[in-house]
């Protein structure tokens, strides 16, 4: 008799909850939502790999054959929450936001290398970073 009234409580609380939007019943809060972010690293040249630490497989295998993290050849598309993430390829990193609206955001100092501000797409266009805000090297014209 006594487990069946812990049913019953159970089964009101998970009605009462689905009614008041605290449970499974509307849309996720802003800072649950998984926003499509593409990643295009195609610019870099000679084509390696790169990851989304906790999102993506890591780059720090002993095997180039058998990587399955992301290769720069091919644009990729991440589910990501809004947060703080960081790009890492062998060569540098940087870190990027997602904002609550789904838009990109990321240091000024990185426009020499990087695009995307406000859109849904990261562009890399440098395989290296330099702590100054010079010029792009022209090593970076090259066609894949």
């Amino acid at each position: 008799m006594k487990a069946r009234g812990i049913c019953y409580c159970a089964l009101i609380a998970v009605a009462v909850l689905a009614g008041t939007g605290y449970g499974w019943a509307g849309p996720p809060p802003a800072h649950l939502k998984e926003h499509t972010i593409t990643i295009d690293a195609t610019k870099l040249v000679p084509a390696s790999w790169w990851q989304v630490p906790g999102v993506t497989p890591s780059i720090y295998n002993s095997d180039p054959d058998s990587l399955d993290a992301p290769k720069t050849s091919e644009p990729r598309e991440l589910q990501l929450r809004p947060g703080k993430y960081k790009f890492i390829s062998f060569t540098f990193d940087f870190p990027f936001v997602v904002n609550l609206d789904g838009t990109l955001d990321f240091p000024k100092s990185l426009d020499q290398c990087i695009d995307g501000r406000g859109t849904q797409t990261l562009v890399v266009r440098c395989k290296r970073m330099y702590p100054y805000g010079g010029e792009r090297d022209a090593y970076y014209e090259q066609k894949p």
